[in-house]
């Protein structure tokens, strides 16, 4: 005998969803399953993660070390120079036009254009910043690169390399020592020779 469990599988199950908070009489206890008073128990209610009733979290107790450069990092819209071709041939292409077009969604950061694609379209491009690839192509259009100020833009010039110094070769101690003592004998000797010259000859007595 075939049931109709059986039959209709796919189709969903014909349950009413429990209804809560009927007190004693609804089969679930007076406190409908949602266990005893609290936060918990009220309707509506969400716990934020990490919450543990009030007590400091442990991601607050925790030590926070080192240093980060993400705050410090430039942010910046991203727009390849595939997408520009939807400009006509002389336009100024800078931030404003870009937000008209749809390529970037505000003004608030500098625009920095990427190289992915091929550029057939002769543009005078504002932006913040060009990947090498991109002012290349910017360029072999017969298009303008120019930085946020309307100047034509220019990549800084490479910083020197650090060549460090030679050291220096530092005499030893026990060098120093040894010849100190080689100095002090020619020295000693010196003034020995010098007062033996400078003495006068002893005169014998006269005879009487």
């Amino acid at each position: 005998m075939s049931m109709i469990h059986n039959i209709t599988p796919l189709l969903p199950r014909n349950k009413l969803r429990t209804r809560k908070g009927r007190g004693e009489g609804s089969g679930h206890g007076k406190t409908s399953g949602r266990g005893n008073k609290g936060a918990k128990a009220r309707q509506g209610t969400y716990i934020k993660r990490g919450h543990e009733g009030g007590q400091t979290p442990i991601f607050r107790r925790f030590p926070k070390r080192g240093f980060s450069n993400y705050d410090f990092a430039r942010q910046f819209h991203v727009v390849n120079v595939k997408e520009l071709n939807c400009f006509e041939n002389g336009t100024i292409v800078d931030p404003a036009a870009l937000r008209e077009a749809g390529l970037v969604p505000d003004t608030k950061q500098p625009v920095k254009i990427l190289g992915e694609g091929n550029l057939t379209r002769k543009l005078t491009v504002v932006a913040g910043w060009y990947s090498k690839s991109a002012h290349e192509k910017i360029a072999a259009a017969g298009g303008t690169p120019q930085n946020s100020r309307g100047e034509t833009f220019e990549f800084p010039k490479p910083k020197k390399k650090f060549v460090p110094r030679a050291p220096v070769k530092k005499i030893k101690a026990t060098e120093e020592v040894a010849a100190e003592g080689a100095a002090k004998p020619a020295e000693e000797k010196a003034p020995a020779k010098a007062a033996e010259q400078k003495a006068p000859e002893k005169s014998e007595p006269a005879a009487e």
